[in-house]
Formats: C-alpha cells, structure tokens, sequence
C-alpha cells in the first residue's frame, strides 16, 4: 500500500493519500487540489474515493472540486448532512481499494458527525495498521468541543469521551495515529509537533487521555477554550455545501492609489502582506498588516471575517498569489484588488507613509525602569499565565476581531507576543483603530527571556 501525508504549514493541516494496486483515496484535502492529482498521476494511482473525516471548520476542503475532476467518490459521515452528492457512511462501514481496507468508526465529540478512518494493509497483515483520527484525536491533545450550534460544549466532550474510551482506546497500542491538524492548529489546546504516534504512545502520553473519570475529562476539556474565530462556523457550513472550485473564483483587478485610498475612507480593509519588518518601514496609512510567514491564513479569517473584501498589497506578484490562494482556503473569496505598482507606487503618487518604530527588549526594560511605556501581552491565555512582564496588560490578538484594548491611546505602547508576529498585526490594528505611538517589541517574549530580564506566572506551583 502507498501513503503519503501531505501537511500544509499554515493551516497546520495534514490530508492523506492512500493506494493499493492502483485505486487511490484522498482524505481531509485542502482547498487546493492540484497535488494529490498531481501525485497520483506520477505514480499511475486513479483517486476514486474522498473521504471527510467531519465539517471542517479552520478552511474550506476541496472535496467537491477533487471529486469531480478525478471522478471519485465523496464520503462522509451520516450525521453531517451534507448538501452535495456523497455517501452517508455509519460504524463498520467498510471501503475495499487493491489490497487494502479503511473501515468507519463514528466518534462523535469534536463534531457531531466526526468519524475516525481504521486503514488495513493486507499484503503486510490481516490486522489494522493505521488510524487516521482526523481531529478527534491529535498528537497530545483532542479536538475542541465547541463547534456545534445545537450542542453545548458539554455534551460534545461526554461524546468525545465515550468515542476515545469505547472506539480508539480500544485499539491495539501499535496502530499509527495520523491526525488532520498538528501544532499551532486552533482545533486544539497542546498539540505536539509530531506529524504522526501511536496508540501506546498517546495513551500514556496524551494529557487529555490521562484523566480518570468522564468528568474530570469533561471538565478539563470546557476550561480555558481558546478563541472560537467567527469564521469556523461558516467554513463548516461551506463545506457542508461543497466550495467552488479554486478556478472559478474571479482574478484580481489592480486598482489605482486614489481607489485605495477611497477604500479607506470608507472603512475597509487594505491587507498588507509583506514581512513585517517591510511593513514597519513604510506602510499606507490605515492599511493592516498580516505577514504571509506565518499563519497568515487563520490571522485573515480571524480578524477580518469572510464577509471583508480586502484589497491587498504587495511586493511581488508571487505575494500576491500566495495571498490570493490562502486567503480562499478559508473562505476569503471576494477581494477588492490589489494596490497597483504596491507601496512604491504609493510613494511615487505623493501620498504619505506611515512607519512603526522597532525596540529590542533590552530597550524596552529600561524603558519600563523609568517608566515611559505601556506595554501590551497579545499572546493567547495559556502563554501569558505561563509567564509574562509584570507592568504588561494582556489583550490577546484574538479579541482585536472585538474591540481594541481599553488602554491609554494617546500614550506610547511597545507590544509583543512571542517571537515577533502576531505583534505586528497588532501593532497594525492598534494604528488604524487611532493609537498614536505604537512600538513593535523585536523579538517578543522569546528575547525577553533569553536575556534573562524579569517574568512572573500566573500558574500556581
């Protein structure tokens, strides 16, 4: 049998392709879907078979488009009702590709139609090899309970419970676990950099497996979620339908400086994307600054929204395309254009240009010795409890989608986060929304620590 796990940095999203004597299947693919066509056509695979292992929420899958340019199958499990023409599949259900298997397991929890795929190699054994859980269980964690309209967190992590203890506990410690998402993913708390373990290994080692009874696990698991972006439900639904496929959505039309700056005044957004460090040298006054380094794609989603129509700016016309592409992998689909000639033709109209000023955090201390700067945390809950700079107050990136931070706009403030760029987003969101004297902190927490200056922690020993 022929496997290969394709991971998508910034989404933080595996999808797998699967293969025996020639009849391929795809599970969980990305919005774009060129490579699985691609791989399987350079090793004479045919895809006949699409499985979602539930409704993603953090992007939108390319599922229908894959299906009908392969002229596969799609399947999913029952409890989605899905829109879009597909095979309902319950526990036991059982697909038979060359020599190899995938049988169903329901295991509702992260999501009420989630479903775990238990692959079987049978030119190597009559036994399960693999288990591709999708995001019900991760590499040290589990999936968030809280993406049902109908069903309160609560009564998703009792399911999640009953589904690991009574369906993927049970299985034998040697089986390979292959999850959707890895670290850095918002589908969960403490994930593990590793792309795949095993049963034995999670078992001992998963913190979210290690408590003893269901509620306790319960419990634990509805403390302290992590931000739910507005957007994870409306991916959810997009994918309930199907997307369109990447092709039909409509190119980018460039647009002068003076439509830029009309689109401005009127509120909208102007993304920029280069480096943040181009960014803080000279920027458009108002624009807002996601660097595609990072996790681009979920930072776009989660402070703009699908409904913006951002015009974007650039440095290069590859920029522009990455963008373009990201941006449609959650869902960002209708933009305004993109600033012609980019910020050089800015410039060269005359028109002014704004700049963050940079401190390093020996800087900062000893400005925070004499007393001259707010400083704001932007970094999620658990990082900031885990330690952070005293005089700091903690306004995590997540809530800027919200309303800015109630702190003093007219007075200087040096953010951070931890290395460097989820402060400059903020960094780009505090100016637009009126701060006058806004510092991007180089380095972020990161540096402060290395140069062993002072932290305090909120957790208790």
């Amino acid at each position: 049998m022929y496997f290969e796990q394709f991971y998508l940095g910034c989404l933080a999203h595996a999808s797998y392709l699967l293969a025996s004597e020639g009849e391929a299947v795809v599970v969980d693919p990305q919005r774009d879907v060129d490579l699985y066509l691609k791989a399987a056509a350079d090793h004479g695979f045919t895809i006949r078979h699409v499985f979602e292992t539930h409704l993603h929420a953090d992007f939108v899958s390319g599922h229908r488009e894959l299906a009908a340019r392969a002229g596969a199958q799609i399947y999913m499990g029952a409890q989605a009702a899905a829109t879009f023409p597909h095979i309902p599949v319950h526990d036991g259900f059982e697909l038979k590709f060359g020599k190899a298997s995938m049988r169903v397991l329901e295991t509702p929890g992260h999501t009420l139609e989630s479903i775990c795929l238990l692959v079987t190699d049978f030119e190597k054994s009559s036994t399960p090899c693999a288990v591709l859980t999708g995001d019900t269980l991760f590499i040290g964690d589990v999936g968030r309970p809280d993406l049902s309209p109908r069903h309160t967190p609560t009564e998703l992590a009792g399911m999640l419970y009953d589904s690991l203890q009574n369906k993927l506990l049970t299985l034998p410690d040697h089986v390979v676990v292959y999850p959707a998402h890895g670290a850095g993913s918002l589908c969960g708390k403490n994930m593990r950099a590793e792309r795949s373990s095993t049963v034995g290994t999670e078992r001992l080692t998963n913190h979210a497996l290690q408590f003893h009874t269901r509620q306790e696990f319960v419990t634990a698991l509805t403390d302290n979620l992590p931000a739910r972006p507005e957007y994870f439900l409306k991916d959810a639904e997009l994918n309930r339908a199907g997307a369109s496929a990447l092709a039909d959505l409509d190119s980018l039309r460039p647009i002068s400086r003076a439509e830029l700056k009309s689109l401005l005044d009127q509120g909208e957004f102007a993304l920029d994307v280069r480096p943040g460090d181009d960014f803080a040298a000279g920027h458009v006054p108002g624009s807002v600054n996601i660097g595609l380094s990072g996790q681009f794609a979920s930072w776009a989603g989660t402070l703009l929204g699908l409904t913006s129509r951002p015009a974007l700016i650039a440095a290069t016309a590859e920029q522009l395309e990455e963008a373009r592409l990201r941006l449609a992998r959650v869902g960002i689909e209708s933009l305004a254009g993109f600033l012609e000639g980019g910020i050089s033709a800015w410039r060269e109209g005359g028109l002014s240009v704004a700049a963050i000023p940079q401190i390093n955090v020996r800087e900062l201390n000893g400005k925070l010795r004499a007393n001259g700067l707010q400083v704001l945390d932007v970094r999620r809950a658990g990082e900031w409890n885990a330690g952070h700079i005293e005089p700091a107050t903690w306004w995590p990136l997540d809530n800027f989608k919200v309303s800015p931070p109630e702190i003093d706009r007219n007075a200087a403030v040096a953010v951070h986060c931890k290395s460097g760029y989820r402060s400059m987003i903020a960094c780009s969101f505090l100016e637009r929304a009126g701060f006058r004297s806004v510092v991007n902190v180089i380095g972020g927490f990161d540096a402060w620590q290395q140069e062993n200056l002072p932290v305090v922690s909120n957790i208790l020993t």
